[in-house]
Order: structure tokens, then sequence, then C-alpha cells
């Protein structure tokens, strides 16, 4: 774990604080690339994860951008409300679920609301690189886009924003935009689960690889809960322990209860961050994530569930 002090905090929108975070001990921070993030140990002893936004080739300081979520379990609220300056913060060194493809010739980036932090550290790495790339920015209105200002100072023309006002018809048109691939090129987005699904179906004959999403949360609708679950069981192929998952909970609730440590952003199947490995069993993917092949290796935690009457095997 990294020891980070806070040494300044900024309001980017009314719901959107800009932390800027540096070495509470003097030691080098760990390098990190576009679309990394890191893990934050928080008072009440959950995790959260946070883009790091700033040029990957600085290396005396991480920024996250944080939104005030409405429903905060602990994260946001803490963030926003409790974090002063000076404060220090325990995190995991950088990773990444969201890498950019460096040698790609064409990149579109779309970005919607605080979705825009990875993408604003890879916008400054292929302007680094020399690299063609437009930034699409997607957003109800200029005064809740955050850090709008700084994007503009830095890409100028390559930043074309979508202020929709509430109106998704007057917002990005992803068929317009991607429904001819230019040439070896890649699509990144993050956003909304709306924004993230069109870009997928406007992007569907694109070559396999070329296009890029992670998504901070989707709607309410989406995020409701499945009624028809049943019980099963799941063995830990390495501690030898059975558990079982009842109904009403996830095979994340239960881990977690039984004192497992996992990574976790999203909770709901969008972001990829608590995928664990299963040696057996039958699983039923409810994620956005993960690919075909995936699901013969992976599950993520939080949404898949298993057969009932049979054991399903996690390697963990």
């Amino acid at each position: 774990m990294l020891e980070l002090k806070a040494i300044a905090i900024d309001a980017a929108t009314p719901r959107v604080r800009r932390i800027e975070l540096t070495s509470a001990t003097g030691a080098p921070l760990p390098a990190f690339a576009a679309g990394a993030h890191v893990d934050i140990d928080l008072p009440n002893g959950e995790q959260r994860s946070y883009s790091l936004l700033n040029d990957p080739s600085e290396t005396n300081r991480y920024v996250l951008g944080v939104l005030r979520e409405a429903q905060s379990a602990g994260g946001s609220a803490y963030l926003h409300d409790s974090l002063k300056v000076g404060d220090i913060l325990k995190t995991s060194a950088p990773s990444n679920d969201f890498p950019l493809y460096e040698a790609g010739d064409v990149n579109i980036l779309i970005a919607g609301g605080i979705g825009v932090t990875p993408i604003m550290s890879m916008a400054a790495r292929l302007a680094a690189l020399g690299k063609d790339y437009t930034l699409h920015y997607c957003a109800r209105s200029r005064g809740e886009a955050p850090f709008i200002d700084e994007l503009e100072r830095r890409h100028g023309a390559r930043l074309v924003t979508h202020f929709d006002g509430g109106d998704i018809s007057r917002g990005l048109d992803a068929k317009a935009l991607l429904g001819q691939r230019p040439p070896a090129a890649h699509v990144y987005v993050c956003g909304p689960l709306g924004l993230i699904k069109a870009v997928n179906a406007a992007a569907a004959d694109w070559p396999k690889g070329t296009v890029h999403h992670e998504l901070f949360k989707g709607s309410e609708a989406d995020l409701a809960p499945e009624n028809n679950d049943q019980p099963f069981d799941i063995l830990l192929k390495k501690s030898g322990k059975t558990f079982t998952v009842p109904a009403d909970k996830s095979i994340l609730a239960v881990l977690k209860a039984e004192g497992y440590k996992i990574k976790t952003l999203c909770t709901t199947g969008r972001c990829g961050t608590c995928r664990v490995s299963y040696l057996s069993g039958t699983v039923e993917h409810r994620d956005d994530v993960l690919d075909d092949d995936e699901k013969g290796e992976v599950l993520q935690v939080c949404v898949s569930r298993g057969k009932t009457g049979e054991t399903l095997v996690l390697d963990l």
C-alpha cells in the first residue's frame, strides 16, 4: 500500500472534486499508464477505485476526479465531506483495466460526465506521442462538464463537446461517428451505460480488440436487482472452504462477509474490476464486460451466479 498526502482539493463542478495526491513519505511514486486507477482504503473498511486523470509522464503526483454520488455508501461522501488538505490516504499502487493501445494510428476518445477522468490521461499520452486523436466529451451542460477548461486549453480543436441539456437526441450521434471505421482506428469510451451501449452498437462491425470501454455507473433501472435468483454453493480451491450463496446475496457479499478482500468499483457488472478465475461449474454471467473467451475462464463475483445443485469452484 502507498501512503499519499492530499496537497490540493478543488471543486471542478458543484458535484465533482479534483484531488491532487503526492507521496506522504517522500518515496517515489510508482509509474502509471494512461487509463490506470488506484484503490483507496476508506475509514469504513471499504475500498473504492478512482481513475488517474493526469499526464502519465508526471512522476510526482496522482490526480483524481471524484463525483459525489447521491447514494454514496461512504466513498465519495468521505472524499467530498471529510478529506482535508494534508490528510493521508492509503491506496494501492496504480493498476490498469482500461489500457491504451499506443500503436493505434487513429484514436477516437469518448467520455460521458465523470467518465472523462481516464480519457484525460489517454488524451495527454496520445498528444505526447504525436498520435492522431479526437476527444468527444458528452455532458448535460458546460457547467456540468468537469475539467472542461483544462481540456480546451490542452487539446484545442481536438476536443469536441456534446452538451445535450438532458435530451439524448441532441447528444453524440455514435452511429454517424463510428459507422465507418477509419483504417487502424481504435475507440475508447467511458461513462454511463447508455453511452457505452450506443458506442458498442455503432462499432459492432469493428474488428475485435479495437473497441474499448470502462463504465462508472449505469442507470437506476439497470442497477435493479434480479428477482428470480436461487441459492448455490461455491468452493474456494486454494483454501478448500465451501460456502452457500443465498438467493438474496452475491458471491462478492459472501466472500467479503467471510473476510476475503476483493477489489471492486461499480459492483454491478459494468467495470470488470472484481473478476475471478473459476475452475469448474456452470456460470450465469450477468456482466457487460467479459467477452466470450473470457467467460470460459473468469466471472465477476458482484453479479455472476452459479447453478443450484452444482458447486462453482473458484480459483481462490
